[in-house]
């Protein structure tokens, strides 16, 4: 510049090397996200990298979604959890090859079909008619499903999923039923299952759910006895007792089960009173007469039953055995019998009301004595015919208060009380279950349930108290009843014949219906008759035999994923080759453990006698900000496409954008339920910005930098000839990916979020970029130490984008491509996972950053304290006086050693690393504005000597000795001027 020039003052902000980056500071997520999707499906990135990847495969399997309603936050938090795994192995170099899936059948689908029919159109359905209706229906649910889990970046194979209701998986489903019939583990027995009346079908243990509240009537009867067993009637008549008036009490929360009554079970080793039962306000039936119940429970039945109870003879509940009573409601007589375990003395009376049709216990006690399996109840829940006057009466309505009344008319009521308990629920009608003895086809967990065990010791459990769930589950679980009584789903392909009733259900049968379904579909069932279906070698009986009507339980068909997905059967193919059985890793909520995860052990055990997982992983549920479940009447509900794409009022509800939504799910600890409401959201919006903006700032400062070496006429600087700050930012990177690895290596994600946070505030903003913005801006473009700084950026930069990329998969991509200079690799994800050279890792650099920066943030406490007096504005404004004192640490001294020893001081320099124009090893001689002793080290803090440059702002005393630029410093005037 000329010295003619001198007079007109320059804008010198324009000398400044300021950011350029087509990068925005606002994500523009609405837009720009689906953009970048566009892109990765345009380049087929998901399909080139899973499919030709050069590591081995890795297998997450996909746990079915039902396909009916729209996706919530718990999709999210379990979709996008696997993607983040699935992603990682991508990285890795792995085939990640996922193939999502969906539960097409059961019964929500099919009532949903029904409530949009009319009556009319009801009674003229058939069940083809039926079948096709739930088909199309569930078809058009997986489509919505699919675009909401597309729009959150998930990836995967979403062209050829896997839905329960293809053909080719309905037939690997009847594969693994014929497998276990084979090999013994399937039975047709009339045992008491849960029974849905709401539903009518029977009920696995997966498919009910316990709701808080449930209150029952609870009745103490008195069933009066007829006839004694003789020792018990000497003993009896030794204290002068005879059978008059003597009566065994019972409690039962089911009155409706009595008409049903066939026996009375004791405990043999229990102790047992017979008492003499007075008071004045009790009413007749339950006064002046003689109680059996439990010594242990005599005191709390005096409170319950409002009488005064005198034991007058203990005797042991095996010596009860073979008393007979008279059925308080119907003409029958009953055995007092010896039960189990299952008796004890924590409620009721310690003798234990027995039905057989009604209950497990019972049904296994009256096995023993050979009690007919009697069960008064049809499918709707309505007392048949054999429960005599109560016929007609509904079990869940009107029933109980009926034989209640009738109870108290027969003066055999001792007490009536509500009682609260664990009730079973169906969970798909949110109405009551019932125990009802039907005829039903049954998995016999007990013919492999060791095995199952033994199974379930080889997983690794994620965490490992899920192992402890599921064993207790499976070791208490009674046999499987895998029937149900409805249209929509897997036919189980049995026979029986019209007059015996004999099962028809064999080797030839099975592999000749999986035959059909595999070409056909399961419809095949419906659509023809038995001559169709038959093999040929009973194609002459055709007539004599009856197809069943019985679905399969919707846990069979997700439980043979293994089989219709992994091709875990022997002959079977996966559904694309770079799946593997067993799967690496299963992955779903808590409660699959009584759901998917056991459904997939009890059939994978069944037939190949191990897990069909190396690893299971669990997560817990969504709640709100307050620790409540989620519901429309709290109004407490996050929508997940609301918080992606915004709601009505953008205002109120904008659109963050899928990238914030999987910054949530890797920000909480999983392993417990989870939190998510309108807070939570803004502040993980502000970690993202803070994210994006770091970012920003870095692809900002690299406009003008060709990331090769010098040596190649590029101007990045080799690693030995860079200044300490700029190899300390490198090792805290090196460290970042080390620990971030680890974190993604043991799914701990939110160790990750805390690990980013930190990277980008403290180690990059707060302190590094923080001190490089007068190398960046102020020096010269093509100065060592702008160039220096700028390497580290461009370095950085990229591994920040490869190690967010699992979770800001969108923002990962879009700071890939506005990377201002050419990298090999299209896509981030081409990259792989970010690597950081062995000298990165220089542990030497530790202690005396560590004694730096500790020293850093006393001097900022006391600038901070000068500012927020008004005795200063920017730090700039300010010098700083040290004194080192005898107190001094040795560690404090050797790291200002360590940094005098630079050989870059240009950048390696504690009052640049201060932002202070000035520093003296010394007392101060003027004003000091503020001081403090700590750690034996003095602050003093002054006001800087000289004036402010117009260019860096720095306070020089060389301020117009340059004539050409009479308000800039000479550092300033020597990068215009060079």
């Amino acid at each position: 510049m000329s010295a003619s020039s001198a007079s007109i003052p320059a804008n010198y902000k324009d000398t400044l090397n300021l950011l350029q980056t087509p990068f925005n500071m606002r994500a523009n997520a609405k837009v720009r996200e689906p953009e970048l999707q566009a892109f990765w499906a345009e380049t087929k990135l998901y399909e080139r990298l899973s499919q030709h990847n050069p590591g081995e495969s890795f297998t997450l399997h996909d746990g079915p979604p039902y396909a009916n309603g729209a996706l919530h936050v718990g999709h999210a938090l379990n979709k996008i959890l696997k993607d983040v795994i699935n992603k990682t192995a991508l990285l890795q170099g792995k085939k990640a090859r996922f193939i999502p899936g969906w539960d097409c059948h059961g019964l929500p689908i099919e009532l949903k079909v029904l409530q949009g029919l009319g009556s009319s159109e009801r009674q003229a359905l058939t069940p083809i008619s039926l079948r096709q209706k739930a088909h199309a229906y569930a078809l058009e649910q997986v489509e919505g499903q699919k675009q909401g889990f597309q729009r959150w970046g998930i990836w995967a194979d979403w062209e050829q999923p896997y839905l329960t209701l293809h053909k080719d998986y309905e037939a690997a489903q009847i594969g693994v039923f014929g497998q276990m019939v084979l090999a013994g583990h399937i039975y047709r027995g009339l045992k008491p299952v849960h029974w849905s009346p709401s539903s009518r079908t029977a009920l696995a243990e997966a498919e009910l759910e316990y709701p808080d509240g449930h209150t029952s009537p609870s009745v103490y009867v008195a069933f009066a006895v007829d006839q004694l067993p003789e020792a018990l009637a000497s003993k009896l008549a030794a204290v002068g007792l005879t059978s008059d008036q003597l009566a065994v009490a019972i409690w039962t929360t089911t009155p409706w089960t009595l008409p049903a009554n066939l026996a009375v079970s004791v405990n043999a080793n229990l102790s047992y009173a017979i008492c003499q039962a007075r008071s004045e306000d009790a009413p007749e039936a339950a006064s002046n007469r003689y109680l059996v119940v439990a010594t242990d429970l005599v005191e709390s039945l005096q409170t319950n039953l409002g009488l005064q109870l005198e034991p007058l003879l203990r005797v042991k509940g095996a010596e009860l055995e073979g008393i007979l009573y008279s059925h308080p409601l119907l003409e029958r007589t009953g055995p007092v019998v010896l039960g189990g375990d299952y008796i004890t003395t924590e409620t009721g009376t310690g003798l234990v009301h027995t039905a057989p049709g009604h209950g497990v216990d019972d049904f296994n006690t009256g096995k023993k004595y050979g009690l007919p399996v009697l069960c008064p109840v049809d499918e709707a829940g309505n007392l048949t015919a054999e429960a005599g006057p109560f016929a007609g009466t509904n079990v869940l309505k009107d029933a109980n208060p009926t034989i209640i009344e009738a109870l108290k008319a027969a003066g055999a009521l001792l007490a009536e009380h509500r009682y609260e308990h664990r009730y079973p629920y169906d969970w798909r009608t949110k109405k009551p279950t019932i125990f009802r003895a039907t005829e039903q086809w049954f998995a016999s967990v007990e013919g492999f349930r060791s095995q199952a065990l033994a199974a379930i010791a080889e997983v690794e459990w994620l965490p490992a108290s899920g192992r402890n769930r599921i064993e207790s589950m499976v070791g208490e679980r009674g046999d499987w009843c895998i029937s149900r009584q409805r249209t929509w789903g897997v036919p189980i392909p049995v026979f029986y014949h019209r007059q015996t009733g004999e099962v028809l259900l064999n080797e030839a049968t099975l592999s000749h219906i999986q035959a059909l379904i595999a070409e056909h579909g399961a419809d095949v069932w419906w659509e023809r008759d038995e001559a169709g279906l038959l093999p040929e070698a009973y194609a002459s009986q055709a007539e004599h035999w009856r197809k069943g009507t019985d679905t399969m339980d919707v846990w069979f068909d997700s439980g043979s994923s293994w089989a219709g997905v992994l091709g875990g059967i022997s002959g079977q193919t996966p559904r694309v080759p770079e799946l593997q059985y067993p799967a690496d890793l299963y992955l779903e909520g808590s409660d699959q453990h009584r759901g998917w995860f056991q459904s997939s052990l009890l059939t994978s055990v069944a037939v190949n006698g191990h897990a069909p997982y190396k690893r299971v992983l669990t997560h817990g549920f969504t709640l709100d900000e307050k620790g409540r479940k989620m519901s429309k009447s709290l109004g407490n509900v996050v929508d997940p496409a609301v918080l992606v794409e915004g709601g009505k009022n953008e205002k109120q509800e904008p659109a963050y954008g899928a990238d914030v939504l999987r910054l949530w799910v890797s920000s909480v600890d999983y392993s417990a339920d989870v939190p998510l409401g309108p807070g939570i959201v803004k502040q993980l919006s502000d970690v993202y910005r803070k994210v994006r903006n770091t970012a920003r700032y870095l692809l900002g400062n690299l406009h003008d930098f060709n990331p090769k070496p010098l040596a190649e006429g590029g101007d990045a600087i080799p690693y030995a000839e860079l200044p300490l700050l700029d190899q300390w930012m490198l090792q805290r990177t090196a460290s970042l990916i080390t620990s971030v690895g680890a974190d993604f290596e043991r799914y701990e994600f939110y160790r990750f979020f805390q690990a980013l946070q930190n990277f980008c505030v403290v180690d990059l903003s707060n302190v590094y970029l923080d001190i490089a913005k007068d190398r960046l801006y102020v020096s010269a473009a093509d100065a060592y130490r702008r160039r220096s700084c700028q390497t580290v950026l461009a370095l950085v930069v990229e591994r920040l984008a490869g190690l967010i990329a699992p979770v800001l998969c969108h923002m990962a991509e879009d700071i890939w491509q506005n990377l201002p200079y050419p990298v090999a690799e299209k896509s981030v994800f081409e990259r792989g996972w970010p690597t950081a050279p062995a000298e990165w890792a220089a542990a030497d650099l530790e202690t005396p950053m560590a004694q730096v920066l500790e020293l850093r943030a006393q001097i900022n406490r006391q600038l901070e304290q000068c500012r927020s007096q008004g005795d200063l504005g920017a730090s700039l404004e300010a010098q700083v006086h040290l004194e080192l004192g005898p107190e001094t640490s040795p560690e404090l001294l050797g790291a200002l050693q360590w940094l005098e020893r630079s050989s870059h001081p240009e950048v390696d320099n504690l009052a640049d690393w201060l932002l202070v124009s000035g520093l003296a090893m010394e007392a101060s001689q003027g004003t000091v504005l503020a001081e403090a002793t700590e750690g034996g080290v003095g602050v003093q803090i002054a006001k800087a000597a000289g004036e402010k440059c117009e260019r860096c702002w720095h306070y020089e005393s060389d301020i117009g000795s340059h004539s050409n630029h009479p308000t800039l410093c000479g550092r300033c005037v020597g990068v215009l001027e060079a």
